[in-house]
């Protein structure tokens, strides 16, 4: 049986001499960004003999970026649009969950403004946790030893692996 959701409204991309202008304006976005990335890499200043080093990276990442812009514009001029997800199981008659959304947000922004004087580990802990209840959870003490644990352990991960000092707070000297 087909409902109002499951059939377009406006015609489609495939019909002779039309365009998708969304997906073109994708492809000039991706075409930009991958230009300024490669433009931005030739600015880094490095040591010499850097035959492998910092600036490979941009200029790899700026390269295929154009590259799968210009594809996109190949393809979307081709007449190729992407097929609608068929698969989600999503009621699209019912409204959004404005109170999940913001106490995401809530959470997020407790821990944007308290990272500083709580350090990583406590307030890394607490945003899982606090999302993990957002977004339905109620095991407590689950939550709280897997947010400890993620917490501590990506922040070891990045000071001691990566060489970033991420705030201890009030755990400096624990930690």
């Amino acid at each position: 049986m087909s409902t109002p959701l499951d059939t377009p409204d406006t015609p489609t991309a495939t019909e002779p001499g039309r365009r998708d202008l969304a997906q073109l304006g994708l492809a000039a976005l991706l075409v930009v960004v991958g230009g300024y990335t490669f433009y931005d890499a030739t600015t880094l200043r490095v040591g010499f003999a850097d035959p492998v080093g910092p600036r490979l990276f941009p200029y790899v990442i700026g390269a295929v970026t154009v590259a799968l812009g210009l594809l996109l514009v190949v393809a979307t001029l081709r007449g190729d649009v992407p097929e609608a997800e068929g698969g989600e199981d999503v009621d699209l008659r019912h409204p959004a969950d404005w109170l999940t959304v913001a106490k995401l947000a809530g959470v997020l922004l407790f821990t944007v403004l308290t990272v500083s004087f709580l350090g990583w580990a406590v307030s890394g802990a607490v945003l899982f946790v606090g999302a993990a209840w957002s977004l339905g959870s109620r095991t407590l003490v689950r939550d709280v030893i897997v947010g400890f644990v993620l917490s501590v352990g990506t922040w070891y991960f990045f000071h001691e692996g990566l060489g970033v000092i991420l705030p201890a707070g009030i755990l400096d000297g624990v930690l």
